[in-house]
This record gives structure tokens, C-alpha cells and sequence, in this order.
């Protein structure tokens, strides 16, 4: 006999209910129909928006990479779950998640939402 599930679990295991799983980036966008010259409608993501970066703060939780890191590590470890390293990404803006562990010894920002971190955008 399964589990029960929480109800947002369970809505994600109905196809159809939601175009990306709570878990995703995408989740939240708001869905878009174009509709091409032939008549057929196409949806697609509309963009999604980073938060305004906010001031340097002190109490910001902070990684330092470590040589042979990468991105889906950091997700792992930091929210137990690999597909989560956007988070990450967003936290510290780059066009490519793979810069946020291309240099050993740097330090990365941790976002809100991570336990006892702070975060960089104060919410």
C-alpha cells in the first residue's frame, strides 16, 4: 500500500496538473500560447525574472568551492535534491551554472531558503 503524500506531492504526480514539478525553476512562470500562422497554438514558458540582487550582507550563508564540484552537488547537499542548484544559480548571478564551481576557493552565495542560512535577498 503506498504512503500518503502531501497534497502538493500528490498534484505533481498527475500528468497534466502542472507543466514542471514543484521542484523546477519553471513552476511558477506563467504559461504563454502563440499562436503560429497555420492556427496552431503553441504554449511555451514565459520569462522568468530574476529578484533584485539586495545590498551586500554579512550574514549571508556563504560555500566555498572545492576543486571537482559542481553545480548538482551543491544542490544536493545544500536542499537534497540535485535539480536544485538553481537555486543556487539565482542566488549568484551567472549565464552559466557551471561558473559557480569553476574556480576552487571561491565564495558562492547560498540563497534564502537554505536552513540555517541567511540569504541575499532578505526575504
Amino acid at each position: 500500500m503506498a504512503e500518503p503524500q502531501p497534497y502538493e506531492s500528490a498534484l505533481d504526480a498527475i500528468p497534466g496538473a502542472h507543466p514542471y514539478p514543484r521542484s523546477s525553476r519553471y513552476h511558477d512562470a506563467e504559461v504563454g500560447i502563440h499562436t503560429q500562422p497555420d492556427g496552431t497554438a503553441v504554449r511555451y514558458v514565459k520569462r522568468r525574472l530574476l529578484p533584485p540582487l539586495g545590498e551586500a550582507d554579512e550574514d549571508i550563508a556563504t560555500h566555498t568551492v572545492s576543486s571537482g564540484e559542481r553545480p548538482d552537488h551543491l544542490g544536493q547537499r545544500y536542499f537534497g535534491d540535485p535539480a536544485a542548484w538553481w537555486r543556487i544559480a539565482d542566488a549568484n548571478p551567472v549565464l552559466d551554472p557551471r561558473e559557480l564551481t569553476a574556480e576552487p576557493g571561491e565564495e558562492i552565495a547560498l540563497p534564502d531558503g537554505f536552513p540555517g542560512g541567511g540569504g541575499r535577498f532578505g526575504r
